[in-house]
């Protein structure tokens, strides 16, 4: 009789403590309000501003250009992008309280963005595509639909900003090729956390180089916070890391008032275990590098790396010591344009966005 009861009361026990709580019921968003503001200079930006009860975060689709359905998350309700065609866009705005529960609103905005034709400048100077007593062993013309198959994009961020605290976001978007140039656009837009996004491409594995000249000839940004460079890595940088691959910035600007007629020729190494560098730089007589084509290169052989600017001499170093051994290996191409960043330090108000880097061509030279 005793075990039976004691059964029956553990029995009871047990139900009572298996009995389900009451749930709080999830409360939806709710009075979901968006404000627009478009930029009316031809730049394409427009800003939002979205709030809402009972939300968690925003996702943001607008209609052009951003990965087809992958949304713009915003944890603030504040998104900002850059169009890059004029028209009419239906932007759909979605708060939510968790993945499932959300609502959402559309808002159409009208985008005018200045034609294209005048980021190309019309005016510069040229190089020949041949040199007494060397061959052109590749040249790139970005005669092309699209970027060639010798060229990869890299996506994100990287670590931390490719080590430079940088602000913007590499996506493939904002690369393209037209009428003979490449062209990286550097954008204020809200993705992927990012404030910026710009583009980032390299020949890593697929064309590499061993000493020659380098011409590339390119019009540049303007602005503060803006960071165009021309660059090369070490092909061994995968197994050996940055700075013993050794880098080859054959032209870097560092933009903002004061600072976008400059350009800047650097080396980077690793000697005896700690990093070192060797730069020279260049500054025009009169306006500054976006407002015409100039041409940046090196001759770079076993010896010494020198750089130009239009055939002007600016700068040169004696690779000749053991401990620059680094630059006598092969080397691939980086193009890209970053925004911020421990040298150019942040954009300001005076900074404009869309900024472009145009590129006419890339030949690489070498000795018969």
């Amino acid at each position: 009789m005793k075990k039976s009861l004691i059964a029956v009361l553990l029995f009871l026990f047990a139900s009572a403590c298996g009995e389900d709580k009451p749930t709080e019921e999830l409360v939806p968003p709710s009075n979901l309000v968006v404000t627009v503001e478009a930029n009316n200079e031809g730049s394409g930006l427009v800003t939002f501003h979205a709030s809402a009860d009972n939300t968690n975060y925003y996702s943001y689709y607008f209609g052009e250009g951003n990965g087809g359905d992958e949304p713009i998350i915003s944890n603030d309700g504040k998104a900002a992008f850059t169009y890059s065609v004029s028209g009419t866009y239906v932007v759909t705005v979605q708060a939510h309280a968790t993945a499932e529960v959300f609502v959402s609103v559309e808002k159409e905005v009208v985008v005018e963005v200045e034609e294209k034709s005048d980021d190309i400048p019309a005016t510069g100077y040229t190089t020949p595509e041949s040199y007494e007593g060397m061959d052109l062993v590749w040249q790139d013309e970005f005669n092309g639909s699209g970027i060639s198959s010798d060229w990869t994009f890299e996506i994100g961020t990287g670590s931390n900003g490719w080590g430079n605290n940088e602000l913007q976001y590499y996506r493939q978007e904002n690369t393209e090729v037209r009428d003979g140039y490449l062209i990286i656009t550097a954008k204020k837009e809200s993705f992927q956390g990012q404030e910026y996004t710009s583009s980032r491409i390299i020949t890593k594995d697929k064309q590499t180089f061993q000493y020659g000249r380098i011409d590339i000839r390119a019009a540049l940004p303007k602005g503060k916070g803006i960071w165009p460079a021309l660059w090369m890595l070490g092909s061994d940088f995968s197994t050996v890391g940055w700075p013993a691959c050794g880098e080859i910035d054959i032209m870097e600007m560092i933009g903002g008032t004061g600072k976008d007629n400059t350009v800047h020729g650097t080396v980077h190494w690793q000697n005896a275990g700690e990093y070192a560098s060797y730069g020279g730089h260049y500054t025009l007589s009169s306006g500054i590098l976006a407002d015409e084509f100039h041409v940046f290169t090196i001759i770079w052989d076993a010896s010494s790396i020198t750089w130009y600017i239009d055939d002007i001499k600016y700068h040169e170093i004696d690779i000749t010591p053991a401990e620059l051994s680094e630059f006598r290996n092969d080397f691939f191409f980086i193009f890209n344009v970053a925004v911020g960043g421990n040298w150019p330090g942040s954009p300001d108000d005076s900074t404009t966005f869309p900024q472009r880097m145009v590129v006419d061509y890339v030949r690489v030279f070498q000795d018969q």
